[in-house]
């Protein structure tokens, strides 16, 4: 090696280790609003040295067709992020999860394919490497797919089982491991790298087909930890530094959010792949005021006048948003709501727990976008102790994050998962369309609480009128 070309390596590695620094530090800063944007920026500078480091340090065949690639790829991404609305970016990101994972895979389908061409045989080391690369982000790219379906609705959100399922894939999985083993022996060519491919493509949606649309969430981040992985054996692949650290970064952040979810639920991985709540069918499907459940309960019914005056004489207030409020876009309306109510000399809190809406943070981003003040947020074990205090609990768009069946009731799906104390305050007011049930699939026993009320409602509609009648007061 000449002292030029030892330099230029040197210096490359150099820059992917400063990419790698950037990538840390910006994650670290994604964990505070105040340092978010900044924490953006820091790791978009990293990502442009590495790219920018790639391409100068890399035999490039074609700068014309990267161009192109990244013109219409940047043009598709910069639509899609400001069109995007805030109650369908879980499937933004599991689309953009999906793409990351398939592009790992067909990287390591090419990478393949050139070590064939050039050497009639694949290295054990490399080949390793690839196929745990082409297996990952071809099911990591096919389950974000499905995943993307059913958050979006394009496929059923409930649980979908079909005969042998859990055989099928047991043989789809020894399939996977014979083709692996001859393809590491050079004792197979293309055609069977194709198939194996190709299977663990399938493999892909049928792993994530049977989950119910209520564990997407869960579903989106252990793939998402599988983008990672094929990321970072694609690196391995390539001997590319950067793609393996970041790919291990990427690895960990998902596999570390996917139990803190798990756990936020009270369940565990296996149950979430092969017991998903979407099965569950149990709830009444009832519809507003005057809904009774199976065992003949009622719920109550309030005007948004009978609220408003509520709300605004009360000393505490605790907002706890759910989905609900996310499809309704009645994030800006609550705090405007909340102002008018602070005010008045109320005190008011939001309580956030770590699985509403359809991905961690929802609730923290969409209250952000309506710049409530980020010091008004408090996650569930920061707020439980404070719903003994509370005057009213105004229930927005959420439902099992509160349902107290979970501390008792052992045949319920939710036992045993952390909720929100909502019934311990003095007087509950719940905000829903209707009685329909959450992921769950089961009523809610709140509901029926003789300290509940339902205003029933379009969310944004229903905050509309509490804010009129509050400035009316």
């Amino acid at each position: 090696m000449t002292p030029e070309l030892g330099f230029a390596a040197d210096a490359a590695h150099f820059a992917y280790i400063v990419a790698a620094v950037l990538f840390i530090l910006g994650i670290k800063q994604l964990s505070s609003p105040k340092t978010a944007r900044s924490g953006n920026r820091l790791a978009a500078i990293g990502m442009s040295i590495a790219l920018i480091v790639t391409l100068l340090d890399r035999h490039i065949l074609s700068y014309t067709e990267i161009a192109i690639g990244l013109a219409i790829g940047g043009t598709v991404g910069a639509f899609a992020a400001r069109r995007v609305a805030m109650t369908a970016m879980p499937q933004l990101v599991a689309l953009l999860n999906g793409s990351g994972g398939g592009a790992a895979a067909v990287v390591s389908a090419l990478e393949y394919n050139h070590l064939i061409r050039s050497t009639g045989a694949v290295p054990p080391t490399e080949g390793v490497s690839i196929l745990m690369g082409a297996l990952i982000g071809g099911i990591s790219f096919t389950g974000s797919i499905v995943a993307w379906g059913k958050l979006q609705g394009v496929f059923t959100e409930k649980a979908v089982t079909y005969p042998f399922q859990k055989p099928i894939n047991f043989l789809l999985a020894a399939a996977l491991l014979v083709l692996g083993g001859m393809l590491l022996a050079n004792a197979a060519g293309l055609p069977a790298f194709l198939v194996f491919f190709g299977v663990a493509l399938l493999l892909g949606v049928l792993a994530v087909i049977p989950i119910g649309g209520g564990d997407m969430p869960v579903v989106v981040s252990l793939l998402n930890s599988f983008t990672g992985l094929a990321t970072a054996a694609a690196g391995f692949a390539l001997h590319n530094v950067v793609l393996i650290i970041a790919g291990t970064l990427v690895g960990a952040s998902g596999t570390l959010l996917t139990v803190l979810m798990c756990k936020a639920m009270n369940r565990p991985i296996t149950n979430v792949l092969f017991g998903a709540f979407g099965a569950t069918t149990t709830a009444a499907g009832g519809g507003g005021a005057g809904a009774t459940d199976l065992s003949g309960k009622s719920v109550r019914d309030v005007s948004a006048e009978d609220v408003a005056t509520m709300l605004a004489y009360a000393q505490s207030v605790i907002v706890i948003p759910g989905y609900g409020l996310a499809v309704a876009q009645a994030q800006h309306g609550v705090r405007e709501l909340a102002d008018l109510l602070k005010a008045k000399g109320v005190e008011v809190k939001y309580a956030i727990h770590p699985v509403a809406g359809r991905m961690p943070g929802h609730m923290n981003v969409l209250l952000a976008e309506a710049n409530v003040p980020y010091e008004e947020l408090f996650d569930l074990d920061q707020i439980n102790d404070a719903f003994g205090r509370c005057d009213v609990a105004l229930v927005i768009g959420a439902n099992d994050v509160v349902n107290p069946a979970a501390r008792h009731d052992k045949q319920s799906p939710i036992y045993g998962m952390p909720i929100l104390d909502a019934d311990k305050s003095k007087h509950v007011v719940i905000m829903k369309r209707s009685m329909k049930p959450g992921f769950a699939g089961i009523e809610n026993e709140l509901f029926y609480d003789p300290k509940a009320m339902m205003l029933f409602g379009d969310a944004k509609a229903s905050v509309g009128k509490l804010i009129a009648a509050v400035k009316a007061l």
